[in-house]
C-alpha cells in the first residue's frame, strides 16, 4: 500500500471536525499511545485523533480517505498483544471520549453503548434493574465495551455465560472509507449472517466499531465464592477436571500458583496461604435453593483431588477482598519484577498439568520465572514471563520461551490466544495453527471490509506494515 502524507492542512481539518485539544501531534503527549499492555513493541503514531461520536468518526475516516492514510483504533490500552501499535505512518483513532450509554432496555434485557463504554461502567449502570454484563475481563474498571468486541474478551465468569461474542447483537461499524453500516440488532437471531459475529474478534482491522448493542444478564439471585487449597498445581488441575466431569460448571474457576499467590497477599493481605503450590477460586451463582449443596459437591469432587482445605466466603466484603486478589493480580506481579508479559494460551482441560509442566520446563531453560493465574475452568492460560527490559538478553529469552508455549499449546490442541488476540505479538504462529488455504479465506474476508489495507495495518496477518520501531538497537518485531 502507498501510504499517504500526513500534514499540518490535515491536522487543522481534522481537528475543525474533533473541536479544539481533538487532534494530538506533540511528541510528548504521542508517547502515551506507543504501546497497549503488551510493552514488548513500541512505535510512536503519527497523530492521535479523539472524536466524541460516531458521526466524527465517519468524517475522520473519510478524510483519512482521501488522504490515503492508514489508522489505529485504540479503547483504553489495556489490551495485551500489540494490536494497538501503530504501524509506519498511521494516525490513532482514540475512542475514550465516546463514553455514553446510549439507551438501557431493561424489559428486553439490552443496551446500546458507545465503544468507549468501560465494561463495569456498563454493570453499574443498569444493576439497578437486577442486570449486568457478564463478560468481565481482569481490566473491567478500565477497559472498554470496544475494545472487547475487537478482541472477543472474555474474563473469570464467562466459563458459564460465554465470551463477547455471546453478548453482543449488534454494532454500528464505520469502514475505512467513512461509510457507517448497521450490523444485527436487538432482535435476537435475525436473518442472514451473523456479521456481528464475524466482527467480533476483528481487532480494528475492518474498521472502527463505535456503538454496540448488547445482551443483559439477569443478576442471579444468590452467589457462593470458595477457595480451595492444594499443595500442588497438578492437585489443583486434577479438581478443575474433576469439577467439570461431574457435570458442574461453576460460574467462575480460576487458579493462582504460589508465586501469585505471595505477590498477591503481599498487596492486598487477605489471608492467603503462602505455602500453597496453588489455589482455586470457585464460584456457583443461581437460586438461593440447592446452592450449599452444590456446593458441598464440589469440596467432595476436590477433596478426591488431595485438596488440603476448603473455605467459603462468610460475605460480600470477603467475597469481594478474594475477587479483587484475582482481578489485580497482574498489578501485583509489579513487586516481583519490573516488567512482564503475560501469554494466552489455550489448552484442553484435561491437558492443563501437562502444559503447566512444560511450562515450568521453559522457565528453568530460559532462566526465567513464570507465575501462573489463569481460567482454569475453560483451559484459557496466561503464564506471565517475568523480566527486565533493561536487558537485551532477558527479552531475547522472554520472546524466545513466549514462542515455545504457545507452539507446546497447539501441540496439545490448543490455540495461541483465548482472549487477547493475536496483534503484532502472535502473526508468526499462525501458519502454525492454520494452513495456507485458511490463512488465504481470512485475508479475503479482511479484504472485503478494508479492501486499500488501511484499517489497522500489520495486525494478524503479517504485510508490507508490519516493521515496527525495535524496542532496543538491533532487536526486530518479533513477527
Amino acid at each position: 500500500m502507498d501510504d499517504g502524507h500526513w500534514s499540518r492542512a490535515l491536522a487543522a481539518e481534522l481537528e475543525g471536525v474533533v473541536g479544539a485539544g481533538g487532534v494530538v501531534t506533540e511528541a510528548a503527549s504521542l508517547l502515551t499511545y506507543e504501546c497497549d499492555g503488551y510493552t514488548l513493541e513500541k512505535a510512536i503514531p503519527t497523530a492521535v485523533v479523539l472524536p466524541r461520536s460516531t458521526a466524527e468518526v465517519m468524517a475522520v475516516l473519510e478524510r483519512l480517505a482521501r488522504a490515503r492514510i492508514p489508522f489505529v483504533p485504540r479503547g483504553a490500552g489495556t489490551s495485551l498483544a500489540g494490536g494497538t501499535v501503530a504501524a509506519p505512518g498511521a494516525v490513532v483513532l482514540a475512542l475514550s471520549r465516546m463514553k455514553r450509554i446510549l439507551h438501557v432496555d431493561p424489559v428486553n434485557a439490552f443496551a446500546v453503548v458507545e465503544a468507549g463504554v468501560p465494561n463495569l461502567a456498563l454493570t453499574r449502570a443498569v444493576e439497578a434493574h437486577g442486570l449486568h454484563y457478564a463478560p468481565d475481563p481482569s481490566s473491567q474498571a478500565a477497559c472498554t465495551i470496544g475494545g472487547n468486541v475487537a478482541t472477543n474478551s472474555g474474563g473469570p465468569h464467562t466459563l458459564k455465560y460465554g465470551v463477547t461474542t455471546n453478548h453482543v447483537l449488534g454494532m454500528t461499524l464505520v469502514l475505512p472509507d467513512g461509510t457507517r453500516a448497521e450490523l444485527g440488532g436487538p432482535v435476537a437471531d435475525p436473518p442472514g449472517y451473523d456479521l456481528p459475529g464475524l466482527v467480533v474478534g476483528h481487532e480494528g482491522t475492518f474498521g472502527v466499531v463505535t456503538e454496540i448493542t448488547v445482551k443483559l444478564t439477569p443478576t442471579p439471585e444468590a452467589v457462593r465464592t470458595f477457595l480451595a487449597v492444594f499443595d500442588s498445581v497438578a492437585d489443583a488441575c486434577r479438581a478443575v477436571s474433576g469439577i467439570i466431569g461431574a457435570g458442574i460448571v461453576p460460574a467462575a474457576l480460576e487458579m493462582m500458583d504460589r508465586e501469585i499467590l505471595g505477590a498477591v497477599e503481599a498487596a492486598f493481605h487477605i489471608g492467603l496461604p503462602l505455602d500453597a503450590g496453588a489455589v482455586l477460586l470457585i464460584e456457583i451463582d443461581g437460586l438461593a435453593a440447592g446452592l450449599d449443596e452444590l456446593g458441598r459437591r464440589i469440596e467432595a469432587v476436590a477433596r478426591q483431588a488431595d485438596m488440603r482445605s476448603f473455605r467459603a466466603a462468610r460475605d460480600a466484603a470477603e467475597r469481594q477482598a478474594l475477587w479483587t486478589a484475582r482481578k489485580r493480580a497482574f498489578g501485583a506481579i509489579g513487586r516481583l519484577a519490573p516488567n512482564y508479559c503475560t501469554q494466552d494460551g489455550v489448552v484442553p482441560r484435561s491437558r492443563l498439568p501437562e502444559m503447566l509442566a512444560r511450562i515450568q520446563s521453559i522457565a528453568d531453560r530460559h532462566r526465567l520465572r513464570i507465575p501462573n493465574v489463569f481460567h482454569a475452568g475453560d483451559g484459557n492460560l496466561h503464564p506471565i514471563l517475568l523480566y527486565d527490559e533493561r536487558d537485551p538478553d532477558q527479552v531475547a529469552r522472554v520472546l524466545a520461551a513466549s514462542r515455545e508455549i504457545l507452539r507446546d499449546c497447539i501441540a496439545l490442541g490448543g490455540s495461541v490466544t483465548g482472549e487477547h488476540g493475536i496483534g503484532v505479538e502472535k502473526i508468526s504462529m499462525l501458519a502454525e495453527l492454520f494452513s495456507p488455504v485458511d490463512l488465504a479465506a481470512m485475508r479475503a474476508v479482511r479484504a472485503v471490509f478494508d479492501p486499500e489495507g488501511r484499517a489497522n495495518p500489520g495486525k494478524i496477518f503479517a504485510t508490507g506494515a508490519t516493521c515496527l520501531e525495535p524496542l532496543s538497537p538491533g532487536r526486530q518485531a518479533p513477527l
